[in-house]
């Protein structure tokens, strides 16, 4: 099984997290601004050279202004698509 830092799924979630701050208008260094990071970290996380935990995906979730499991269900539907 391959390491999820490079997983398909795990790909697959970082083009959903990076699209979704695209779709609410916002850039990286907006972002960072609204969870208290560097626009680097966010850079970082969504090119996955930095794991992104659950507590971070709720923050990055509400920074962005999107429901968590809807996000969730996004990733799977899109997953199974793929797959």
């Amino acid at each position: 099984m391959p390491k999820a830092a490079f997983s398909n799924t795990y790909k697959i979630f970082l083009d959903l997290l990076r699209t979704s701050r695209e779709d609410a208008g916002l850039t990286q260094e907006e972002l960072a601004k609204r969870i208290g990071q560097t626009q680097t970290f966010v850079s970082k996380c969504e090119r996955g050279e930095r794991r992104i935990d659950v507590a971070e995906l709720l923050m990055f979730c509400r920074a962005i202004g999107i429901n968590a499991s809807e996000f969730v269900r996004k990733l799977e539907s899109t997953r199974r698509k793929r797959h």
